[in-house]
């Protein structure tokens, strides 16, 4: 599965570091390496129409510029539309990454549940029963950690590698 994501800035990263142990007792934890802020997923099922649909892509967003987005706590998704849930997450606020999911979704279509109108911008951290330490967690308060969205990586699922980058002028 081929996704355009958005690069998690190292303030975003040393949050995620810091609930780590508040992370013990759900099934799945990610890791590190591991965390992403899909913007949009591109429907293509080989190269070729990877190419196709990151130049759709391309000229969807060409012009677009930078947006500004925060970290502003954390949510669950109880009854997640794929693999196990509960999910927990940090949220992500930024009107500007969600006009920019439109322009792709006007161009490339939404995944049901997913995208679109369901499209929750957020950071996973862990899934998987663990009710206990749901509760701890989304009772804390985080201090609102702002960033700048200036790059967006074109990334392949499969192989775990991103592709190539796209800038976003300031």
């Amino acid at each position: 599965m081929y996704s355009l994501n958005v690069p998690i800035p190292s303030a975003v990263r040393d949050l995620a570091a810091d609930l780590r142990p508040a992370l013990a007792g759900f099934d799945r934890v990610r890791e590190s390496r591991d965390r992403t802020l899909v913007l949009k997923r591109l429907p293509a099922e080989d190269r070729r129409e990877y190419l196709r649909v990151e130049r759709q892509a391309r000229e969807a967003l060409a012009g677009a510029p930078a947006v500004e987005a925060a970290v502003t706590g954390i949510g669950v998704f109880r009854d997640p539309p794929n693999g196990p849930g509960p999910v927990i997450y940090l949220t992500i606020e930024s009107p500007g990454l969600q006009q920019l999911h439109e322009r792709l979704v006007e161009t490339l279509g939404a995944v049901a549940e997913l995208e679109g109108d369901g499209y929750v911008p957020h950071v996973t951290l862990a899934r998987g029963d663990a009710e206990q330490a749901l509760d701890r967690l989304r009772a804390r308060e985080l201090d609102e950690t702002r960033f700048v969205i200036d790059t967006l990586e074109f990334y392949d699922g499969r192989h775990g590698e991103r592709i190539d980058t796209l800038s976003l002028p300031s």
